[in-house]
């Protein structure tokens, strides 16, 4: 096993270093070329010319085998950090219980997919639980609060049977992010939240889509969703929380039950970043009214609209990660069924006198 992986290394040196032979193999000729060869070391306009036309070649053929390096870890690195960011933020199933869902992340971070904000959605036994969070500042720093909320989310929103006892198990695992020690430093019992990001928090809102399509919201201090019916409407989610990671969550949590999505309407879900998206003027983005462009519009196709308006808006410029999540009600409402003519119900039957 040990002389496995030690050729294995080697042959991983022998790999990065083989773009480096050819210009190697150049400089070698240029130098056998200044030193051995009698017309190197011969005066005259001639020679000159001709040692600089060979180590002109030989500096070229070098950057070209470097850039050549570069460029192949620069494209396996690429490919590994898409991997990772699509297992962090893995785009939601097609279909989940009769709901179509559909999500679209933009980070400020250029080069990067994923950023401080964050979504999911599961199927559990009590219904379809979903999370959209925003962590305080944008971008790659952020990234550890999302691995520290994402992670419990999808572990509670199975073993809790009340979203009050989901939403206390992710403030839990942000204090616990908060908590830890910086790398390399030795933990401390009285140590407060680490810097730098001691003032990190959490934004967010859980939703339960139940059976029957009523929706159950815990608010931590996010916008509320969108639901697209008729028209686009701001969706009442009740008093907010507050954020995680701020104040510690009151010691009674009651979700907002009142609001319902019917079979075909539509669900969206935001981080604030979609809203203050500014253009060159200053003028925000108007998200109600990118919502309300195409009644019906399937999940995906309305998350590539707003996208692109989103992007149109601001110049391709976002100073602030940005996630939409949409699900549309496709369960199927079943009709009460008249009755045939001529048919009465049975009377019971009279009850026996003694």
């Amino acid at each position: 096993m040990i002389r496995t992986r030690s050729l294995l290394a080697e042959g991983s040196r022998l790999r990065r270093l083989a773009p480096l032979v050819l210009p190697a193999a150049w400089g070698a000729v240029a130098v056998a070329w200044k030193f051995c060869c009698p017309l190197a070391r011969q005066p005259g306009l001639p020679t000159r010319i001709a040692t600089s036309v060979v180590f002109l070649t030989v500096g070229i053929g070098m950057v070209l085998g470097l850039r050549h390096g570069l460029v192949r870890e620069l494209t396996r690195a690429r490919a590994v950090a898409a991997a990772t960011q699509r297992v962090l933020l893995r785009p939601p199933p097609a279909r989940l219980d009769g709901l179509t869902l559909a999500a679209g992340q933009l980070s400020a971070t250029r080069g990067a997919s994923v950023g401080g904000d964050l979504y999911e959605a599961v199927a559990t036994p009590h219904g379809v639980r979903i999370v959209v969070g925003d962590v305080r500042g944008h971008g790659l720093a952020a990234l550890g609060a999302v691995v520290a909320v994402l992670g419990s989310f999808r572990e509670a929103a199975h073993d809790e049977a009340e979203l009050a006892g989901v939403l206390r198990r992710l403030e839990r695992a942000l204090e616990r992010h908060l908590r830890e020690p910086a790398r390399g430093e030795p933990a401390r019992p009285d140590a407060g939240p680490r810097d730098p990001v001691a003032e990190e928090f959490v934004t967010l809102l859980l939703v339960e889509v139940r059976p029957d399509g009523r929706l159950a919201v815990l608010n931590c201090g996010h916008p509320g969703p969108y639901r697209l019916g008729v028209r686009a409407e701001r969706l009442p989610v009740g008093d907010p929380l507050p954020p995680l990671g701020v104040l510690p969550l009151p010691a009674v949590l009651v979700p907002h039950t009142a609001a319902r999505l019917l079979p075909g309407e539509t669900l969206v879900l935001h981080t604030d970043g979609a809203e203050e998206a500014r253009d060159h003027r200053g003028s925000f983005f108007a998200l109600d009214a990118a919502l309300s462009g195409v009644p019906g519009e399937a999940p995906a196709a309305l998350v590539r609209r707003v996208r692109a308006a989103l992007l149109h808006h601001t110049g391709g410029r976002l100073v602030d990660d940005v996630a939409l999540l949409v699900v549309r009600n496709d369960r199927v409402r079943v009709p009460a069924q008249p009755a045939e003519p001529g048919l009465r119900r049975p009377r019971s039957a009279p009850s026996p006198r003694c």
